[in-house]
């Protein structure tokens, strides 16, 4: 009982003011620069990136957290372009095959529990061509110690966050789905706790 309360009327506000720091900030600013068109954004969560979108027409903002959601009504006002809510998880996006030309996640891919089925589903439904923008916080590769702590919190961070991993490989995961490499860098970012901060910032590609 304490639990769902904590996941309804406190975590939205919580992950709300975490995703506004200014390091996350700016990687939203330089991973939308040059979306444009129709885009669909996987876990639109409280509309923090409808600032960075230049010369969008529509987004189509994929959230089944519906207290989460609300939490973007004032921001979705403001925006200059038309904000469609689609309320249902990324396992079962009902858009239509290749009709899609952009599709955006920042951090979103480490809380969706069938990430394989997800990515299928974002792959069905981009155009040959079509680009799918992503920036998450991943498995550190490079540091042996940061991923064993990785591995040992994350049972205890998807708790508390919602359903988060702290230990998943997204470039692994994306490419696999049959995606190709368009864009990439890993970063870390300013302002995070180490076992969090290293983020891949990356643009794949659905091959003709």
């Amino acid at each position: 009982m304490l639990y769902k309360l904590y996941q309804k009327h406190i975590f939205p506000h919580v992950l709300n003011q975490v995703m506004q720091t200014p390091s996350l900030m700016d990687l939203r600013r330089e991973l939308l620069l040059d979306v444009s068109g129709e885009v669909l954004e996987i876990g639109f969560g409280s509309g923090l990136n409808l600032a960075f979108y230049q010369r969008v027409d529509c987004v189509f903002a994929l959230e089944p957290n519906m207290e989460i959601f609300q939490l973007a009504e004032e921001r979705i006002k403001l925006a200059p372009f038309q904000v469609e809510h689609i309320q249902s998880g990324a396992e079962a996006i009902a858009l239509a095959d290749n009709s899609i030309v952009h599709v955006v996640s920042t951090w979103t891919l480490c809380s969706i529990q069938q990430l394989e089925q997800s990515l299928q589903e974002i792959y069905r439904v981009l155009q040959p061509g079509g680009m799918f923008h992503v920036v998450e916080h991943v498995l550190n590769r490079e540091h042996l110690n940061i991923q064993r702590l990785q591995h040992l919190l994350t049972p205890i961070q998807k708790r508390v966050a919602d359903g988060c991993h702290l230990n998943r490989d997204i470039e692994t995961a994306i490419l696999s789905t049959g995606f190709e490499i368009e864009k990439l860098n890993y970063v870390d970012a300013e302002g995070i706790p180490s076992i969090g901060k290293r983020m891949l910032l990356a643009h794949f590609k659905k091959p003709y």
